[in-house]
């Protein structure tokens, strides 16, 4: 049993913008269509192995925005297109899954959910990473601060006396220090919009 798996196609077949169409993309586009269209036949080129025919094996690709890709690929009859919108219970056992060895509780990811609601996964998963970076960057600074640590480890290295990084015990309310946090580095960033005041000069013409 085989299957072949892309993973965030969009990302190199998709068109954002202004941006050009590579051969590779083409190739990739080529590609696909000729499996779809042929499954159990292999090209060579223009031509075509007679006396190879390959077992049809299916290909799952996933994406976030298949509206950026050639038409063609992803028309009704090539593709069968299946969209995941995660309910609230999928976002919270995901979530769950996440903190299942930091001890947090159904209950407690439940609160953490709907206090950040609308966010990606990747959001929980970066507010776990916080409290992390929170604690090493403190642990850096009881060790001597930046500026000092490689010469401080090197002498303790010597005397084999090296400092042990304790991880940080998760806790519901740490998270959502973490998460207040994250949610207000994507204010600033929707706020900004620094690109439109660089920008401004074109936007005029």
């Amino acid at each position: 049993m085989s299957v072949l798996m892309i993973n965030d196609i969009d990302a190199g077949l998709g068109r954002f913008g202004n941006t050009q169409v590579t051969v590779n993309n083409q190739i990739v586009v080529g590609t696909l269509m000729n499996l779809c269209d042929n499954p159990t036949r292999v090209s060579v080129g223009q031509d075509w192995r007679e006396g190879d025919i390959t077992h049809r094996i299916p290909i799952i690709v996933t994406g976030n925005d298949f509206s950026t890709m050639y038409a063609t690929l992803i028309r009704d009859g090539r593709m069968e297109k299946f969209y995941w919108q995660p309910t609230q219970e999928d976002i919270v056992n995901i979530v769950c899954r996440m903190y299942e060895k930091d001890g947090i509780t159904k209950d407690e990811v439940a609160t953490i959910v709907n206090t950040f609601p609308n966010q990606a996964l990747d959001f929980y998963g970066a507010m776990r990473s916080r409290t992390y970076d929170q604690s090493i960057l403190k642990w850096v600074d009881d060790s001597g601060g930046a500026e000092d640590i490689g010469r401080r480890f090197l002498r303790q290295r010597k005397k084999g006396e090296l400092p042990v990084f304790i991880p940080p015990e998760q806790t519901v309310e740490a998270l959502l220090e973490s998460g207040h946090s994250l949610t207000k580095e994507q204010m600033l960033i929707m706020e900004s919009k620094l690109s439109k005041e660089y920008m401004k000069n074109m936007d005029e013409e």
